[in-house]
Parts: C-alpha cells; sequence; structure tokens
C-alpha cells in the first residue's frame, strides 16, 4: 500500500475494526444478542419486497418520514417536543460524525474529547483535518469539573461527550452537560449511542436543545434496536444545524431500503427493545458476579462491561477465544471488553473466563 500515492498520514495507518472470528459466543461488538422476531422479519420483507419495482428511482434525499418517525420515537422517549427539523439520519451514527466534523472541523479546528472513549473519534479528526485533543478522565473514569476545566484550558472548537461512554460505559450527570454548556461556546456533541441501556429515567441531552443551539446529540439504532446490520444512525440538534449538515451530506446517502426498514423497526420499537431490561439486569448481575471473583469493574450504563486488570490482556483475550468466547481488547492496556449477550452465552463467558484465568494465573 505505501507504494500508493496516497495521503502522507495514511501511511502505516490501519483501518477500524474489531475481529471477526466465528465462535459460538460473540461479545466484542456490544450488538444486542436479540435479533427480530419472525412477525418483524415478514414485515420487512414485505416493505423490501414492495420497493423492488422503485429501487431504479432514487430516495428521498431528505428522507422525510423516516425524520419525522424519529422524531416520535424520541418525544416519547425522552419526553421532549421535537419535529422532523430536529433530526438528520445517516448510515450508523459513525457517518453523522463524520458529516459533523466536514462541518465543524478542518485544519484550523480542533476537538477535544475524554479518554478512554471512542477511538474512531481520532479518525474523524484525521478525515477531516481537524486537530485531535483528549484529556484524561479520573481514575474511575468520570468527568467532572476539573476535567471539564482542563479540557476548556484547551481552547476547542468541538467538544465531544460521550455518555454511556464506549468502552468504560460511563455515564455523564446533567450537572456536567449542564456546565460545559455554560461555559463552551463551541459546538458541544453529547454521543448518546447506548443511551436506552441507562437506569430508567436517566434524563438525554435532547432535553438541552430548546436553549443551546450549538449542542448536537448523536443517537444510533444499531444498539436497543437490535439494528446493526441496517446501519442508522441520527443527529438531534436545532434546525438550523442540522439545514448546515446539508452542506456536506453526499446526495441520496440513505437508500430507499434503509429508510424503509428504519420505518418499520420504528414501528415495532416496542417489541424490539423488549429485552433493554433484561439486558440491564444481565449487565448488573455480571458485575456483580466479575467483582467476586476479584475484578474491578468500571460503573456501567451501557450493554457492555469494562474489567480488567490483566498483566497480558492479549493472552487471557487468546485463550477465551480458544474457548470459543470473543470479547474486546480496546481502552487501557491492562482492561478488556465483555459485551451482555443473553443469559446462557454470559455464562459461558462466566465459566470459560474462570478456566482462562485460573491457566493464566498458574493455579
Amino acid at each position: 500500500m505505501t507504494n500508493l500515492p496516497i495521503r502522507k498520514d495514511l501511511i502505516g495507518r490501519s483501518p477500524y475494526g474489531a475481529p471477526q472470528i466465528d465462535v459460538p459466543v460473540r461479545l466484542n461488538t456490544n450488538e444486542n444478542p436479540f435479533g427480530p422476531s419472525p412477525e418483524l422479519v415478514a414485515e420487512l420483507s414485505k416493505v423490501v419486497s414492495e420497493l423492488g419495482s422503485k429501487l431504479n428511482r432514487y430516495p428521498d434525499r431528505e428522507a422525510n418520514e423516516l425524520r419525522g418517525d424519529l422524531a416520535k420515537y424520541l418525544n416519547s422517549e425522552s419526553k421532549v417536543n421535537l419535529t422532523a427539523e430536529n433530526i438528520w439520519p445517516a448510515n450508523g451514527s459513525n457517518e453523522v460524525m463524520q458529516q459533523l466534523l466536514q462541518l465543524f472541523g478542518g485544519p484550523e479546528k480542533s476537538l477535544v474529547t475524554f479518554d478512554p472513549t471512542y477511538s474512531m473519534y481520532e479518525d474523524y479528526c484525521r478525515n477531516s483535518f481537524t486537530n485531535y485533543l483528549s484529556v484524561p478522565r479520573n481514575e474511575d473514569f468520570t468527568i467532572d469539573k476539573k476535567v471539564i476545566d482542563h479540557a476548556l484550558a484547551l481552547n476547542p472548537d468541538i467538544l465531544v461527550l460521550t455518555s454511556p461512554n464506549n468502552p468504560t460505559g460511563t455515564v455523564i450527570g446533567t450537572f456536567e452537560i449542564d456546565y460545559l454548556l455554560e461555559k463552551f461556546s463551541g459546538v458541544l456533541i453529547v454521543d448518546e449511542a447506548y443511551a436506552e441501556f441507562r437506569a430508567l429515567g436517566t434524563p438525554s441531552a435532547v432535553a438541552r436543545l430548546g436553549e443551546n443551539p450549538n449542542l448536537v446529540v448523536i443517537r444510533t439504532m444499531s444498539k436497543a434496536f437490535s439494528f446493526a446490520g441496517a446501519r442508522v444512525g441520527y443527529a438531534v440538534a436545532n434546525p438550523e444545524v442540522i439545514d448546515a449538515i446539508q452542506l456536506v451530506r453526499l446526495p441520496y446517502h440513505l437508500s430507499s431500503v434503509t429508510q424503509a426498514v428504519a420505518r418499520v423497526a420504528l414501528r415495532y420499537s416496542d417489541q424490539l427493545q423488549s429485552q433493554v431490561n433484561l439486558l440491564r439486569q444481565e449487565r448488573d448481575d455480571l458485575a456483580v458476579w466479575l467483582v467476586a471473583q476479584g475484578f474491578e469493574v468500571a460503573s456501567s450504563g451501557a450493554n457492555f462491561l469494562l474489567f480488567g486488570t490483566f498483566g497480558d490482556r492479549n493472552l487471557v483475550w487468546e485463550q477465551l477465544v480458544e474457548q470459543g468466547v470473543l470479547i474486546r481488547q480496546t481502552g487501557p492496556s491492562d482492561w478488556l471488553r465483555v459485551s451482555i449477550g443473553t443469559p446462557e452465552e454470559n455464562l459461558v463467558f462466566k465459566t470459560a473466563l474462570l478456566q482462562v484465568t485460573n491457566r493464566t494465573n498458574g493455579e
């Protein structure tokens, strides 16, 4: 690849991606383990079939109907009053972030986030020639006024706050968000990809949109909706921001099929999210179990847990794969992250982890 005339800053870099290994228990990419019901699959098939004769035509460039449906979902889920003008969907929250960096970033702009966090933020900055900066979280991965002040001292143009945070699962309180909205005049992006897994009653940053024109909240249908394969994420912001995104979005970026199946999923949102309470309980139970086994566990409001610490996490990871369990090496160098699976998958993970750590510890 280095013989190609590619950009110098891309030479020697590796593309983002979690290992895709065919094992019985895959708990490495924070997918919802519960797939769509046969009833929903039948409805999806019907809608896609009806679209077949129309695929010679471009999709609705503005995705207006989907935007309206997403607004209705958030109005119910977060007790807000949004319209289609507040929503912009794209091919996963990744494309949303890329568009935001193309819009608000650039060679003379800087973005600050809080480490450890989602590794793709740095790639978005690289791809948009935006200066990437980060400040460390507290030892327990929380963010407080002191950490925020450290970030603001760097004079960023864009600040990304992730709640729940990936890979730690840390939920940021409303005090910290309000403090940032008061002190920061730039663009504040709150990434809420895992919002539906937080404790019931946890407020969303979308409730702060009204008086904060530079606030953007990002959501996805990949996690709680069990819809990772459909690739639908969306920005929630004031209409001025949504209109501005049109300057950088590609034409017809969201296919007719994607828009149609997303609308079906939203009609079935209660069914698709019926297992969220179970996943929350499984997460909390697994956290208690890990602590009882002597592991450190980060407090999580997402559908995964970061746990450790390991002298050689790669060895533990490899031996778990040998046991048929795939988790993720991410975050601090001596921690591992496990996605919450079905109760049966979680039991297999616990059994394998005990076998692996006993072997690793020479017991």
